[in-house]
């Protein structure tokens, strides 16, 4: 078989990212268990198939989930939407997730095709409404349920549960598309009582990433015990900051979701929003849930860059956050990082043009727009715009070493208020084209 250029190119970037971003070791909450199969879905006969298990039946797990905005809302989407409407997201156990196709504007069909798959995992659980479902891949083609209902069966039957490192990076490889590396992320957290907690999360993605949300699937559990309204509030506010914070191309899937299950392993009070913990919890479940965002723009189709914009001083967060998002979409920033142009008008264009019910937190005689070195080399910041003024000697020396490095930040400081928001973005090379012209084939 002939290796192209391009071929070898992806390969050495998916050793070299599988290298800086994907653990070797981890530590997982207590009481679940993953597990995953290549169930032939996949063309290419890789993991397409995996299912997580709450095993902790001393205390009613909680379940809580994000969901596309997409107006054509995939059936696993509308599926899970209804687990979760029927239980108040009390007593949900387990998610089953394929990669390879989407399940996506497949009628009725679809929709069928999606409560078999969370019924196959029910009846093995011994259960009703216990399961949330997720797809991802192509849109409009059916599921080969065939091979799915067997490989659910077969995991179940052979037990192929695990609760050790290996098992965890199999399931974050099972739900890869054009991914270059399994997302997966573990961290350890303690209260002021003592009782130490464990947070886990997955995700997938690497294209169609935009807010609200992206083609982005994601998994947080937790064996903290979290009150089933407390954790969608939080898990709301997390995504509000993190996955909703991101972006590659300006596109939004048809099944994006983020969900999270707080099975309540942990002996310790629940979290409500009443708890003193609640927003000490909250302020971690936001750090988390944003590192886990981040690998999803690290891993960008054809990205060469990963761009922080961090918007500060708003009169609201809500207007850094659009000022912020406006700048991560444009077509023209994005390929001006990618050639390493220092070309400050396409932002200022982009603030220009952002979408605020008003102009309040605009003020062309404050605004600063700067380029941020990630390195700590000095001068780190690159002023190009101050106090309204462009800067007319742009050391574009200076410029260039910062554009090169593989992480850039710009910085836009509004002057009008006290809020800030960031985003995180990429930059878009010939390389996105060529993995989206034949993406299906």
């Amino acid at each position: 078989m002939r290796i192209t250029a391009y071929a070898l190119q992806r390969a050495t970037k998916m050793v070299d990212k599988y290298a800086l971003y994907v653990p070797k070791t981890g530590s997982f909450p207590k009481g679940f268990q993953v597990a995953s199969l290549a169930s032939g879905v996949k063309k290419n006969g890789n993991l397409d198939l995996g299912i997580i298990v709450n095993t902790n039946k001393s205390r009613l797990s909680s379940a809580a989930a994000v969901f596309t905005t997409n107006k054509f809302k995939a059936a696993p989407v509308l599926t899970s939407k209804e687990v979760l409407d029927v239980t108040g997201g009390v007593g949900v156990n387990a998610i089953v997730v394929n990669s390879g196709c989407a399940n996506s504007v497949t009628g009725e069909i679809g929709m069928k095709d999606a409560q078999d798959m969370v019924g196959l995992v029910n009846k093995q659980l011994n259960s009703k409404n216990s399961t949330l479902v997720m797809s991802t891949g192509v849109i409009g083609q059916r599921l080969q349920m065939d091979k799915i209902s067997k490989g659910i069966n077969n995991i179940f039957a052979e037990k192929k549960f695990g609760t050790d490192f290996n098992s965890w990076l199999n399931i974050a490889k099972s739900i890869n598309t054009t991914d270059t590396f399994p997302k997966l992320i573990t961290s350890k957290f303690k209260l002021p009582n003592g009782a130490e907690y464990t947070l886990t999360g997955m995700a997938k993605g690497a294209g169609m990433i935009c807010p609200n949300m992206a083609t982005l699937l994601g998994f947080i559990v937790t064996d903290l015990p979290i009150e089933s309204n407390t954790l969608q509030n939080m898990l709301r506010y997390a995504t509000s900051r993190s996955f909703n914070c991101i972006s590659v191309d300006g596109d939004m899937s048809t099944n994006d979701t983020i969900c999270m299950i707080a099975n309540g392993a942990v002996e310790t009070s629940e979290i409500s929003e009443q708890s003193e913990e609640f927003k000490r919890v909250q302020g971690q479940v936001t750090e988390f849930a944003q590192k886990l965002a981040q690998l999803v723009v690290r891993d960008g189709e054809g990205s060469t860059k990963f761009v922080t914009v961090n918007v500060k001083n708003a009169l609201n967060f809500g207007d850094a956050k659009i000022i912020a998002e406006t700048i991560s979409n444009s077509m023209l920033v994005k390929t001006a990082l990618y050639g390493q142009d220092a070309n400050w008008g396409r932002i200022l264009c982009a603030i220009g043009y952002a979408k605020l019910d008003n102009l309040k937190s605009l003020n062309v005689d404050k605004i600063n727009v700067s380029f941020i070195a990630t390195d700590n080399s000095e001068p780190r910041e690159l002023k190009l715009i101050v106090n309204g003024v462009p800067q007319l000697e742009i050391d574009e020396a200076r410029a260039s070493e910062i554009l090169a490095l593989n992480d850039l930040e710009v910085l836009v400081n509004l002057g009008t208020g006290t809020e800030e928001a960031q985003f995180w973005t990429c930059d878009l090379s010939h390389e996105y084209v060529t993995i989206n012209g034949d993406y299906r084939s």
